[in-house]
């Protein structure tokens, strides 16, 4: 059995605030479960965040506040986060008073996200993330299914009806952990199966649920499912350290593709699943000539599609 958590990042909304949509599912063999929620674990600990959710969008956000205490980088963990928390409560008195509701919500909503973290300075916060990335990098048994969209080469009057970002990126992720399973199970007299464990979104899960069965009954645009059990399960990525690291991966690529930033990329890409040296599991839906480290790998030994590529 093979658990793929699937989380997102950037919005799948035309034209949203992100330029590209990314949807990526970290597969593990069940058996490799409890080592690998231990090694987070052990992470977390380290950084004094046990019991945390990994949301890297929020972790590795600047906190303003931080730089306005002195010697905030000597101060003690429990100092650090009573100081900012002291800031942070005379700002949201002053928008009260400068009654600007939506602001005041906003920025409310941001001290909430980001309040575990606190006690953390932004070296620290970047330095956590990578070591979780790093850890990722070296699960051998791992693989990475994910579809990375560029929105301004969307083009729904191309699409079946009613498909729009969200529907093409799950398709493609359930049809390339498919097609993995169906690999690995060659041959073999036990077959693989595989289990989608997604994070929790009312109006997503709905929506991935009945694209799932459709999926079963007749499958995918690219293969028949037959090894995926269920339609996914979903949970609290709170509560789930797994679900958290499939934010981080899909985190990476998006800051990769948007903004060059390659570090914590250059980890994540290592778990890709691939067939004769080629990445078959993440794909860049983009222009026909872009030469980004995915598009590179994916139709390395291959030719390059003239626009939209296929599934492989």
């Amino acid at each position: 059995m093979y658990l793929c958590y699937i989380d997102e990042s950037g919005t799948s909304s035309i034209p949203g605030n992100t330029s590209h949509f990314v949807l990526a599912g970290l597969s593990i063999p069940i058996q490799y479960w409890k080592s690998c929620d231990k090694d987070i674990e052990s992470i977390k600990n380290k950084y004094n965040l046990r019991n945390t959710e990994i949301h890297v969008a929020w972790i590795l956000r600047p906190y303003s506040e931080q730089t306005r205490i002195p010697g905030y980088k000597n101060l003690s963990h429990t100092r650090r986060r009573s100081q900012v928390q002291q800031l942070r409560t005379a700002e949201l008195l002053r928008l009260q008073k400068a009654k600007n509701p939506k602001l005041y919500k906003q920025t409310r909503k941001t001290f909430n996200k980001t309040e575990p973290y606190i006690h953390l300075a932004y070296s620290e916060r970047y330095d956590f993330v990578k070591e979780i990335a790093l850890c990722i990098s070296q699960w051998g048994f791992a693989r990475l299914f994910a579809e990375c969209i560029d929105k301004l080469f969307f083009d729904p009057a191309r699409r079946t009806p009613g498909q729009n970002v969200d529907a093409q990126a799950f398709e493609q992720v359930v049809s390339r952990f498919e097609r993995y399973l169906q690999a690995i199970s060659f041959g073999d007299p036990q077959q693989c199966w595989g289990l989608l464990i997604h994070d929790n979104n009312p109006t997503v899960a709905k929506k991935h649920t009945s694209l799932m069965n459709q999926f079963h009954r007749k499958g995918t645009m690219w293969t028949t499912v037959k090894n995926i059990i269920e339609t996914p399960l979903f949970v609290d990525s709170e509560l789930t350290s797994m679900v958290q690291l499939a934010d981080l991966c899909a985190y990476s690529l998006r800051r990769y593709l948007e903004n060059n930033e390659k570090e914590l990329f250059d980890l994540i890409i290592q778990r890709a699943d691939r067939r004769d040296n080629i990445s078959v599991g993440v794909r860049h839906y983009t222009k026909k000539d872009c030469t980004c480290k995915i598009c590179s790998q994916h139709y390395e030994g291959a030719a390059q599609p003239q626009l939209l590529p296929s599934l492989t």
